[in-house]
């Protein structure tokens, strides 16, 4: 269970964070939130696909980081092996938090009960001798701006893509090197036959508002599935 509290030099001065890679701290995830901003640095290295919450309807991209749940095919011996994490995933285990009153600046809040918090006194500190931020948390803190202003972007880019038909079921299925098929289910990714019928105008929308790079960038980042797919039979072959 999460435990946030509002950072700070009083409660947390001696706050120390572990920055390796590792299923210890978390990393054995299957996937993360993507922001459509950060979408051509993502596709680089992860399939991008779409899933619709169950009870508002509304998407949310994912970049893949396996096939199952705690399935992370990145991770090697404490090795992240990618150049790039999605913003929503390296920030942890630091959040947003929104106060109560309206028109009051965000806080930068941390999750206690995060793996990545260090009770050993090893790892990144948090605020030097003198309280203040070090540049380990001035980092963060960039992030989480950057990561909190991609999200309520994000939702000009989901609305178009409903409002053009552009969004369809997907599912995959691989025949692994050891005969096993390995499934994926429940996800949505580009409409690229109703994209390839979509009128100047409708095209001229979508580039002018910025949303067409990040369409063709979800729809190349589905070429990363071979890579996936070699990660995950190189693991099988390992043991």
């Amino acid at each position: 269970m999460s435990q946030h509290q509002i950072l700070n030099p009083a409660d947390h001065a001696q706050l120390r964070i572990h920055t390796e890679a590792g299923a210890e701290f978390g990393d054995n995830v299957m996937a993360s939130l993507a922001m459509p901003a950060e979408f051509r640095e993502v596709q680089a290295h992860y399939p991008i696909v779409f899933r619709r919450d169950a009870e508002t309807g509304k998407l949310a991209a994912l970049a893949l980081f396996g096939f199952e749940a705690g399935e992370n095919l990145f991770l090697n011996a404490g090795t992240w092996e990618a150049r790039y994490k999605p913003m929503a995933h390296a920030v942890q285990p630091f959040l947003i938090g929104r106060p109560a009153e309206e028109g009051t600046a965000p806080q930068v809040h941390v999750d206690m009960a995060n793996p990545r918090i260090s009770s050993g006194g090893e790892g990144m500190r948090v605020f030097d001798d003198a309280g203040k931020p070090t540049p380990y948390l001035e980092t963060m803190a960039t992030m989480l701006g950057d990561l909190d202003y991609a999200w309520h972007e994000s939702a000009d880019f989901f609305t178009a893509i409903e409002a053009y038909g552009l969004v369809e079921p997907f599912s995959l299925e691989v025949t692994l090197d050891n005969g096993s098929v390995q499934t994926l289910v429940g996800f949505q990714t580009i409409h690229e036959e109703r994209l390839s019928t979509l009128d100047g105008d409708a095209l001229t929308d979508l580039m002018t508002q910025g949303h067409l790079a990040r369409i063709y960038m979800v729809i190349a980042s589905l070429a990363q599935f071979g890579g996936l797919v070699a990660r995950k039979n190189r693991r099988i072959a390992l043991g």
